[in-house]
């Protein structure tokens, strides 16, 4: 520790701190525009110059480390004098244009111009201008306002790992720019943004559609991915203008993804649902709230009534709230069914019984950037869950061996990966017991006799050795299971070798939750196999998959389509076309819906409402509502809530969200969850096989449920773009003699489609990549399985 003196004050830190660390932790204000406390230093700016004690002249704040016994004046002439002239040296250049700049009123630079600027420039030669560039659907440019402090430069290198800005040319001609005609397309770009500090980018979808002054800002939790991002939603007049992070080191930092970012456009599309509707006679028509409901209630009893209990049966999306999904099941369970589940995108339910309490991430989300050793199995973690990939990623600069077995050859951002296996589908359960037989050399009674039997016959492959041997390494290890392998028909297995692995090689197993809620939806019960806080049902309902390919006689819908959001969305549409009642509690209405459903309730999304999510890491986080709801649209627990009355389903008496939470965490009590002591042994390790083309199926970053895909800047971005077609390798193409240019037959089961052919030596021979949550993919069916392609 040093002692030094700041302005006449001593203050206390550590040796080799910067001295502008020192001075914000101790509220001493300097000025700033390049350092920002998540970039490294670059002192580019020095707006930050201050007066040191034997120094000829004033040091940047921002890369002066502290020294014991030094003295730094931050405020005494010397320093204003330099300070005062760097302002002025910004602003030589600066357009005077805030009165139509979209920062205006939230501006660093206009902030300090006030305190360090003259009230009149001396300035009286040509301004340089920059022409702007498009640089993609998201991000704004007007350059010519462009200070050059660098940090969406350094944000791209050390934060997103992909370098897609940079500076050209030298001293006043310097531009920040794109490589040529390239666009900006992380991930996690949106956050360029509020790094910033003057008005040369700005978000595209919010553009002047407020000022600053205008807004309110209040607190919400986004729903899309298990991070359960911190957010401010930013209204003006019961209107969404845009969405920026809050912080929350423990969580997603001060970042936030695009996805998370700008799907409140989705919030406001033009299909959203706003009265409740029924089918009469074969025609849609508005109603009240007591007459739809009432038709939901008649239509459901009936169906228990004419059938058995089972042939109803209930879908909800995982973005839906811990108290919406408790009421569903609650609703499904008092007329007598077990049949309810969240579980759309399984095929695999065979160890059902033998899952955790929920699809635990194996530790808290801050520590995965301390593992030394980390194995990803089945996942494109980067746009599964991309402030999950930012933390692994800062783990892998720091040293530590990240591994990943996939059936594509991912980018994963500049990340250093030790080791890479791509398998297909079809091999994923053979390279995994080459891993785990790998590990169990020199091991006895760490697995049980039954599996080192079946891994007996196995035989280890030379990159299978090394991955092993990796991942023996290092003090903190885990093993990640994500959505790819969590949609695998062979699930089951692929968990079984996970915990064999984890056990073998002495790391933390940890799933990937798909959406916002997974975790809240396990909690919850809806589930076949358990209620609420895991209790275990004697006899089960049937799964989703079930559900939606076998077909029930009624249905209850919470927040989905299952057409695009579930395993098999052509057996799905088809069954629920059977179906003698359909009753969809959604916020949206598609031509699609009005086939299948008899009676539509517009419920809120979650800014219209007060909930509860339980992130991936098990954390549990309420909110409220930030808008009211426009028209007749109510809060999903609302609406269940009367549903439940309706039905005479006992102890439905909730009057508020809070009340149901309650009964939640009253039921699950001090119940944990232990990843590797929840699974079953296999009977056997065989894979399952496919001749010829296999099918890999990949859920797009911004297809992943009903808001997202209504986000229109979100569809206009590469990753949305570049979600279409069927992809494969330029020997796949070779094969059957196409070119990128060309639209192929694609013919799986008995379905037949047409689809421009993509060139992706991503893709590994044998396979093509189909991507789901696409409307014009969903009449070929299941996410795997045999594929033919012809010219």
């Amino acid at each position: 520790m040093a002692t030094i003196e700041i302005d006449g004050k001593p203050y206390t830190a550590e040796v080799g701190q910067m001295l502008i660390q020192v001075a914000d932790a101790n509220g001493v204000e300097i000025p700033r525009f390049c350092y920002h406390e998540k970039l490294s230093v670059s002192a580019s700016c020095r707006m930050c110059l201050v007066e040191m004690e034997k120094a000829p002249k004033p040091v940047p704040a921002c890369a002066t480390p502290v020294m014991d016994g030094m003295k730094v004046w931050t405020r005494s002439p010397k320093a204003l004098t330099a300070q005062k002239a760097v302002m002025e040296f910004l602003l030589i250049n600066h357009p005077l244009d805030c009165p139509i700049c979209d920062q205006g009123g939230e501006c660093e630079l206009q902030d300090i111009s006030v305190g360090y600027g003259k009230d009149a420039s001396r300035y009286g030669e040509e301004k340089r201008v920059v022409f702007d560039k498009n640089i993609g659907a998201l991000i704004a440019t007007e350059m010519t306002r462009c200070i050059h402090c660098t940090r969406c430069v350094r944000f791209g290198q050390e934060i997103a790992g992909i370098q897609e800005l940079g500076a050209l040319g030298r001293g006043e001609h310097t531009k920040i720019s794109t490589y040529i005609g390239q666009t900006v397309d992380s991930e996690l770009s949106g956050n360029m943004i509020d790094l910033c500090p003057v008005g040369a980018l700005t978000a595209k979808p919010s553009r002047f559609n407020a000022r600053a002054w205008e807004l309110q800002q209040l607190d919400s939790i986004a729903p899309h991915d298990g991070i359960g991002s911190n957010i401010h939603v930013h209204l003006r007049r019961n209107e969404i203008i845009r969405v920026v992070p809050k912080q929350n080191e423990a969580i997603n930092e001060i970042w936030l993804s695009d996805r998370d970012r700008f799907s409140y456009q989705g919030l406001t599309a033009e299909d959203r649902l706003t009265v409740p509707m029924i089918k009469k006679e074969g025609q849609w028509q508005p109603t009240d709230w007591e007459t739809a409901l009432q038709a939901a209630a008649t239509g459901m009893k009936q169906i228990v009534e004419k059938y058995e209990p089972d042939q109803l049966g209930g879908l909800a999306s995982a973005t839906a709230t811990l108290e919406e999904l408790y009421l569903l099941q609650r609703v499904i369970r008092g007329l007598g069914s077990d049949c309810v589940d969240h579980r759309l995108h399984q095929i695999d339910f065979a160890d059902q019984a033998h899952a955790p309490l929920f699809p635990y991430l194996g530790m808290p989300i801050a520590e995965i950037e301390r593992c030394n050793t980390a194995l990803i199995i089945g996942s494109h973690l980067r746009k599964e869950q991309p402030l999950l990939n930012h933390r692994l990623r800062k783990a892998s600069m720091n040293g530590a061996k990240v591994m990943f077995i996939n059936p594509i050859a991912y980018d994963f951002n500049d990340m250093r990966i030790a080791q890479q296996i791509i398998t297909s589908p079809n091999d994923l359960i053979t390279t995994l017991s080459g891993v785990a037989k790998a590990l169990l050399v020199g091991k006895n009674n760490v697995i049980p006799q039954q599996l080192e039997d079946l891994l007996a016959d196995t035989k280890v492959t030379e990159e299978q050795q090394t991955l092993a041997q990796s991942l023996e390494t290092g003090d903190h290890r885990l093993i990640l299971l994500g959505n790819l392998a969590t949609s695998h028909p062979q699930f089951a297995l692929i968990r079984a070798l996970a915990v064999a692995i984890a056990k073998l090689s002495s790391a933390k197993l940890g799933y990937c939750a798909e959406a916002g809620n997974s975790a809240g939806a396990w909690l919850a019960g809806v589930l076949p196999h358990r209620e609420a806080a895991g209790m275990p049902i004697s006899t089960p309902g049937v799964n989703a998959y079930t559900m939606l390919n076998k077909g029930l006689k009624g249905y209850v819908l919470l927040g989905v389509e299952p057409e695009l959001d579930s395993y098999d969305g052509a057996k799905a549409l088809e069954n629920l076309q059977k179906a003698e009642f359909v009753v969809s509690l959604t916020a949206y209405v598609t031509d699609t819906m009005k086939t299948y459903a008899n009676v539509l309730l517009p419920i809120s999304v979650f800014t219209e409402t007060s909930g509860t999510y339980v992130n991936n890491a098990g954390t549990w986080q309420s909110f409220t509502a930030v808008v009211i709801p426009k028209n007749e649209v109510r809060p999903g627990w609302k609406v269940l809530r009367v549903l439940g009355n309706l039905l005479n389903v006992s102890g439905f008496d909730y009057d508020s969200s809070e009340q149901v939470r309650s009964e939640v965490c009253e039921k699950l009590g001090q119940k944990t969850t232990d990843n590797l002591n929840s699974w079953q042994v296999p009977n056997d390790l065989s894979a399952r096989k496919i001749d010829g083309l296999q099918r890999i199926t990949e859920l797009p970053i911004y297809a992943t449920d009903m808001i997202v895909r209504r986000a229109s800047a979100l569809q206009f971005t590469r990753d949305a773009t570049s979600a279409k077609g069927v992809h494969v390798n330029s020997n796949v193409a070779a094969q059957i003699g196409a070119t990128e240019a060309n639209v192929v037959q694609v013919r799986q089961n008995a379905a037949k489609i047409s689809l421009p052919l993509v060139i992706d030596e991503r893709v590994p021979d044998g396979c093509v990549l189909i991507y789901a949550g696409q409307a014009e993919n969903v009449a070929l069916g299941s996410w795997h399985g045999w594929v033919e392609l012809t010219a």
